[in-house]
């Protein structure tokens, strides 16, 4: 999923925890898929920003050549307004966008 076309929130909201358990049977199991997606999504944001902000390096590394780049400035507080990955993780798990699967489960299942 995109997390720039997500509509998860941007500040923190209240859940239902019954609505987590729900797929899993078990909130802890629910929350560190969770943890685990929302690990995912900010490795992948984290790869994006950098990527943009090498554009705008400079080879030499000088203090006093430091400047400000408006450029550079507005893609680090678009990235800044985005939803934490966190809360995204959250929205993808309550509309089932998450695939899962628990090997030790699995394996009594065959």
């Amino acid at each position: 999923m995109d997390f720039k076309k997500t509509n998860a929130p941007t500040n923190t909201v209240t859940r239902d925890m019954v609505n987590f358990v729900q797929e899993t049977g078990n909130v802890y199991e629910s929350v560190a898929i969770m943890g685990k997606r929302a690990n995912q999504i900010s490795v992948e944001m984290k790869d994006e920003l950098k990527q943009k902000l090498e554009e705008f390096s400079t080879s030499t590394d000088n203090l006093e050549e430091m400047f400000e780049n408006r450029e550079q400035i507005e893609i680090s507080r678009y990235y800044e307004r985005l939803p934490k990955p966190t809360l995204i993780a959250a929205k993808e798990f309550e509309d089932g966008k998450i695939y899962h699967r628990n090997p030790a489960t699995d394996k009594d299942n065959l």
